[in-house]
This record gives C-alpha cells, structure tokens and sequence, in this order.
C-alpha cells in the first residue's frame, strides 16, 4: 500500500503504520488508506493488527485544510465503524496525542496500548461542534456518562495514568509506540484475547445526581454556549438506544452544531489565532538571539514578565530601584512559582533551580550588560520610562532590544531617548503577565524588522498570542476600550445603571461587565487615564464623572471592599450599591440630563457599536493590520466571548449596515465618540465585509 498510510505483515501480525505529517491528521487520503488496511487484513492470513502512527504523535485531529470544504467519502465514522467490524482483534497505540477525531479512531479499535507522557482528548466544544464519530456513543459505554461527559466537555487533554484508571486503556508501556503495539499483539495471541468491541458494551449505571451537578457545572461555565450541554444530552439519550440509532443522533447532533453561528465563530478564532503571527513583512527575517532577559521594575507586572520567562526557560535579570525593593520583588516571584508548584505545574527541585541559577534580583543596571532584550515595566508615566531608557541605552550592550511596556504612552517618543531607536519596541503584556496569554507587539517608526521579529519569537517562546499594533494611545485593545468603556458611561448619563450594563453584557457573553472589571483593576487606573487624557478630549465630549467622585471617597473597588459594588464577607464577588446610583443621580442633574430606560438589547447595540467602529478606524489607520488582528486582541486580552468570534467577525454577522446604522444614529445624538469610521463606510457603500480584509 502506498500513501500515508502503509500495511506490513510480521509473521501472525499485521501493522497498520499512519504517517501523515506533521501531527497524522484524518484526511481524506488517510481515511482512504484505513479502510483499504482494514479491507486488506481482512482477506489477509495475520490474526491481530496493530495500529499506530508514525512521528512525535498518534493522530492529534482532523486536516484543518478540510475544514469549510464539502466532505469526502470515507467519512470518518464510516473508517471507525469498519476498523471495529473486524472479526479479528486490532490493536491501538497511542503516543503524543490522540484528539478528536484520533481519540474517536482508538475507541474504535478492540484493545488500546498508551505510551506513559500520551495524552487523549475530544477538543470539538472548542470549535462549536460536538465529536461526530463516535465520542458520546463509544466513550460512555466505555467509562459511564459523567466521567465522558467531563472529558468531551471540559476539552481537557486526559495523562496515560488517568486512562489507564479509567478504563479508556488496557496497558501502559515504555516502550517505543511499534514495540508496545508488537507486544500487545503477541499477549492477544498467546491469551487468545477475542474481539472486543466498545459499541456491544452496556453502559455503566449513572449516578442521575452527579449528572445533574455536572450539567450545572457545565452551563455556569460556558454560559451562552450550546455545544456543551448538546454533547451532553446526545451522550445520554444515545446510549439509552442501540448503538446504530445512538451514532444516527450524534451525527444529527453534529451538523446542527455545524450549522450555529457559534460554529463559525469558534472557527474564526481558532484560524485568527494562528493567522495573527503570519505576517509577509517577516518572511525571511531571522530573529536575534533570546537567551538572557532583563526586566526593570518587579511589582505585579514585572514580576509576572519575570515568571513567564524562567518557567520557560530563559534566564533574567530583574532590576529594582533599591535594596528593599530588590527584597520584595525577589519573594514575590518564589511565592507565584511556589503557587505553580502547589498547583502541580512546577516540581519542587525545579523551582529551587530557577530561582537559583535562572533569576537574579538586582538594583544595579550594569547587571544587564550582557541581556539580551529588557523590558521595561515601571509605572506608567512618560518621565519615569524615559528615565529608565536613558538608562538603558547606556549600560546595554548593542544589538539589545530594548522593550517598553506600556499601556497607552508612545514608543517613539520612548526610543528618541536613545541613540538606536532602531532597537526599541513596544512589548504590552497583559497581567497577570505568567497567565494572560495576549501580547501586543508595538511596531515604532524606526523599529528595524528583525526586533520585530525577536518580538514574535519571544512571544512564541512564552507561549503567547502575539498582535502586531502601530503606535497610537492605547495601540488596538485599550484604545478601543476607552471609546466603548466611554460609550457605556454615556449610557448610564443617559439612565441605565451600571449594575444593568454589567448584567446585560454578562447575558452577551462576557465574563464580567466594565463596571465590575473597573472595580476588580482598582478605580484608580481609571481615574489617572481620564486625568492623563483630559486636555485632549474633543468640545462636547461627554463623559462620566462618578468615577471620580468614587476615587476622592476612597472607593477603589475590591481592594478597598467598595467600589461601583460592595465586597464582603456576605458578597465576595460584589453586590448593587444604592449610594453609586444616587451619585450618579447627582451628576445627572447637574448636567441637566433627564434619565430615560434602556433595554438590555439596546445596551448591547450601543456597546458594541462603539467597539466596532472605533476596531474599523483602528484597522482602517493601519494600527491594526487586519480585522483579525482585533479580534484577537479582544478575545484574549479582553474577555470578548469566544463563541462570538471577537467584534469584527460578530459585526459581520450581524450585517455591516445594520451596524453602521447604529453608529450613525448615536453619533447623530450628539456623541463625537461614534464618528462613523470611513473603512466601515465603505465596506457597506461596497457590500463587503471585515472578512473579505483577513
């Protein structure tokens, strides 16, 4: 047999061998080849085969290349349901990973043998959908309804132990994946091991209460989505019919799951997440080298950066401004990798080497003579920053990146402060800097390609999502944020509480509301950014100033037990405060506004009429390169719901010129901040969509 996939015979066995890379996907070719292996060890003299892949994993999930397309025969359930027809036992191996539609291609198989450090999976509620060949009818008769439901639900990735626990595997093995499988066989043939077949078994009784903590678990955890609780109900009213009638409900589950909106969108975002890092102006352009990484400055942020780096193997040099500072920045970064090793992500002995031999706390700059890129993260104020990039410029050694940190102030006037502004970018972490996996990388005028490129690559090294974004005030995320956080302020001038924005964007999607998000970053951020900005807001400009009347009262959100909400033992998670509505009365009627009632549907339209227009300007100045590159942004920065796709791709769902209708009637009541964006203006004069600029 030729193509990916390949038949041998040794003596009574028979290896059916998967070499598809770069990680064995489902193609069309290899579904193809699976069946002609099975047809072929049918009519073939072996007794056992053995199935397993070639390269660092078994197969890791569909061809992303398929997806969109009109599927081609043999459909994967198809190439299953004849794998586990053999009248003679087949073996599976599973190493690296089996995912989706790999894990569904060894449920199929009679007996399966895990390499220790494999993992199995089914990620389909990340995409929308739910698994279609065979995950909710195979796994439960397998190992019960709760426990499958937590996997195909949870899309978490399940270690060798724990399936062999399960019951999901019959052995574990240390072996390479074509010895483990050989010496399966040869037990199948001395024991005399009869074809077992996971769609004859019955399926364990179920515990109805833990189902019915799970289904709850589930739903507060994804709230808007459907697949989840979907892949649920079709696992327990599928496996209550035979087999046959339980996979014609799956499969009817499956495309209506491929039909939702929330489908295209998850799709959206999982191609823009690896579209983002794709850019033509790198191809070609090799980063500088990434070993040794300063940070200056050791609070939440810097400290976040520091721990990111050591946990992925670089070493750095923090530098903090005097002995004590020094003291305090050091402790901070054991006590967060001690919380790595309690959460069983670090060992022990590993810690203890990183802040040993990979961390070294410091106020002295000359430290950082052999760094190879530093990142300044020190408070956000422009004096300070080009203080420390004076600094910098002096005691770095040449070709060193020199990287700021900041949230909003601008990178070239930054690198003017040195002589090689050539060498200066902006790197703007997300805090907590060792968790948020968004990083926008901020091109400057003079930022040569290849720090461009050492950018991205240290990115990839932290395992982050890296943006390209120009250098304007907030870049892409915060920018955007202060025209749609402004917009929902005009709301509440106009009416609506905070308490009812915060509600209504929750039912939207997002996980907190710009209320309770202002609260739990402290109202004082909030307060020196509008201070920062207020000599260049617009005449007319409306704005609200509760926030504040909140800061001079000392209200600063949780970390004072008071803000827009009040925190205490009674509400840890904040409830509606009475006073904040009658400040906001206050401001109302000095302003001489009289309030009016919003529904939540038109908060949500105003919200995200401000996000989208002002995503159009940003993209149509070239701050953003693409409307991908914003919705990225939002989805991993900003808490944008994923099952809508990000703001850009949500928009084109909705229909560009319902939006801009939106934009323009709110700018026509008298709010510069909705000034239609010319972009989304001429892709609605054009019938086009965000889409068609990615």
């Amino acid at each position: 047999m030729e193509g990916p996939v390949r038949y041998e015979s040794h003596g009574d066995i028979a290896v059916i061998r998967i070499d598809n890379p770069p990680v064995n996907a489902t193609s069309h070719a290899v579904r193809e080849g699976l069946v002609a292996a099975a047809a072929h060890f049918a009519a073939s003299p072996e007794k056992v085969a053995v199935l397993v892949a070639e390269g660092r994993t078994f197969i890791a999930g569909a061809d992303i290349t398929e997806f969109g397309k009109t599927p081609r025969e043999p459909h994967l359930p198809d190439v299953i349901h004849r794998i586990e027809a053999s009248e003679k036992p087949v073996v599976c191996v599973i190493h690296g990973t089996a995912l989706g539609g790999g894990f569904e291609v060894a449920l199929g198989c009679h007996y399966r043998v895990m390499l220790k450090g494999a993992r199995i999976g089914l990620p389909e509620v990340n995409l929308g959908l739910l698994p279609g060949a065979g995950g909710t009818q195979r796994l439960p008769r397998l190992i019960g309804i709760v426990p499958a439901s937590e996997i195909f639900t949870s899309a978490a990735q399940v270690k060798a132990e724990d399936c062999l626990a399960l019951g999901i595997v019959d052995e574990l093995s240390t072996a390479d994946p074509f010895e483990a499988g050989m010496t399966f066989a040869r037990k199948v043939l001395a024991e005399g091991l009869p074809v077992r077949r996971v769609s004859e078994m019955s399926v364990p009784p179920t515990d109805a209460e833990a189902l019915a903590a799970l289904k709850k678990k589930v739903a507060k955890a994804n709230p808007g989505h459907v697949c989840h609780l979907r892949a649920i109900d079709t696992a327990v009213e599928g496996t209550k019919l035979p087999f046959a009638e339980g996979m014609k409900l799956e499969r009817a589950a499956f495309w209506d799951m491929m039909q939702t909106p929330q489908r295209a969108a998850m799709i959206h975002a999982f191609f823009s997440e690896r579209k983002v890092a794709s850019l033509p102006e790198l191809k070609g352009v090799e980063p500088r080298k990434l070993a040794q990484i300063g940070v200056i400055g050791g609070g939440t942020m810097g400290g976040g950066i520091a721990v990111s780096c050591l946990l992925n193997g670089l070493s750095v040099v923090l530098i903090e401004r005097d002995a004590e500072a020094v003291e305090k920045a050091h402790n901070g970064i054991a006590r967060t990798l001690a919380d790595s090793v309690k959460r069983g992500k670090l060992g022990a002995d590993a810690r203890d080497m990183l802040l040993a031999d990979k961390l070294l706390v410091t106020d002295d700059y000359a430290r950082l003579s052999n760094a190879d890129l530093v990142i300044e993260a020190v408070f956000e104020s422009m004096e300070v920053k080009k203080d420390v990039f004076t600094k910098l410029d002096a005691v770095c050694k040449p070709g060193a990146v020199l990287a700021t940190n900041t949230s909003y102030l601008d990178v070239d006037e930054i690198a003017a402060m040195t002589k090689r502004p050539e060498d200066v970018i902006g790197l703007h972490f997300f805090s907590p800097a060792h968790v948020m996996r968004l990083l926008e990388i901020v091109v400057a005028a003079k930022t040569a390609k290849d720090v461009v490129a050492t950018g991205f690559a240290l990115a990839k090294a932290l395992k982050k999502v890296p943006v390209r974004a120009g250098v304007c005030d907030g870049f892409i995320g915060n920018r955007i944020l202060k025209t749609y956080r402004t917009a929902a302020d005009i709301m509440v001038l106009e009416g609506a509480s905070p308490f009812q924005v915060d509600k209504a964007l929750e039912d939207f999607g997002f996980a907190m509301g710009p209320y309770a998000v202002a609260d739990l970053a402290g109202i004082d951020i909030g307060y020196l950014t509008r201070k920062r900005l207020a000599p260049f807001r617009k005449p007319g400009e409306r704005w609200g100033e509760w926030g504040d009347v909140l800061y001079e009262m000392g209200r600063l959100g949780r970390k004072t037990g008071h803000g827009h909400y009040i925190y205490d033992e009674a509400s840890p998670r904040g409830r509606p405060d009475p006073e904040v509505e009658e400040i906001i009365a206050r401001e109302r009627n000095a302003k001489g506004i009289t309030p009016r009632s919003f529904t939540d549907a038109e908060i949500v339209e105003r919200y995200m009429a401000a996000m989208i227009n002002e995503g159009a300007k940003v993209v149509g100045e070239g701050i953003a390169l693409r409307p991908l590159d914003v919705d990225v942004t939002k989805l991993f920065g900003y808490g944008f719901p994923r099952f809508r796709g990000g703001p850009m791709h949500y928009a084109d769902s909705l229909g560009l010129a319902k939006v801009l209708a939106s934009v323009e009637a709110a700018y026509q009541a008298g709010d510069a901040i909705f000034e239609p964006a010319p972009l989304l203006q001429k892709l609605v004069a054009e019938g086009k969509t965000f889409a068609d600029l990615n």
